[in-house]
């Protein structure tokens, strides 16, 4: 298929004929080359950066469904790229995406809830999101949920979802949360130990049966 032959030259390197692939595809109304001419603009590979560019294509992608868009959409309205900035747009995009089970929207919508940023404050909204992400292996979502079921920002503290979440975080490289775990483990119980090291066994068994059945 063109769209992976386009995919082998970008893993290659070879932007330019991959973007010679992808364009006539997007220019078709493809969600998915859409997006791809989208980072290849976003970055300058194989064309010269444009991030106008690039926030169009997404844009034409992100209506079509294309969640890995809406999600570049949206950071791109977050960050005033190619775009005015819009903390509203931005949410709306990321919640488009987030509904739809990408991780990294789920993530970036809490972010904007915790802080209030393009809707109104909602701390409980938010852990609901980073805990949806957490549980799709999101690494800053195990870290930022660990930290807030710690007892932060007016959560109702939980050390064994805390330990566990950031324990997981910690484990795939996220400083942070093992800055956090520390004070989490010298409160704890051996019960409330051994609870967390089974929720984390499971959530851990629950990752492989997904990998290995998708």
């Amino acid at each position: 298929m063109v769209t992976d032959t386009a995919l082998l030259k970008y893993m290659q390197g070879d932007y330019a004929p991959a973007f010679a692939l992808w364009l006539p595809l997007a220019e078709a109304g493809d969600a998915e080359a859409q997006a791809w001419i989208g980072t290849l603009f976003e970055n300058g590979q194989g064309v010269e950066l444009n991030l106008q560019e690039a926030f169009r294509w997404y844009l034409r992608s992100a209506e079509l469904g294309n969640r890995l868009a809406q999600n570049n959409v949206g950071a791109m309205y977050g960050l005033g790229r190619g775009v005015a900035r819009d903390d509203a747009a931005a949410a709306q995009w990321f919640r488009r995406a987030a509904e739809l089970g990408d991780p990294h929207s789920m993530f970036n919508l809490a972010a904007f809830l915790a802080k209030g940023r393009g809707v109104n404050m909602d701390i409980e909204e938010a852990v609901i999101w980073y805990r949806r992400a957490a549980e799709r292996g999101h690494v800053q979502s195990q870290a930022r949920l660990g930290y807030l079921l710690s007892g932060n920002d007016g959560i109702k503290k939980n050390r064994v979802e805390a330990f566990a979440w950031l324990t997981l975080a910690s484990q795939q490289g996220a400083g942070n949360a093992l800055a956090a775990l520390e004070p989490i483990v010298e409160q704890m119980s051996i019960e409330e130990k051994q609870a967390a090291e089974a929720t984390i066994a499971a959530l851990i068994s629950s990752w492989k049966r997904t990998t290995e059945s998708g």
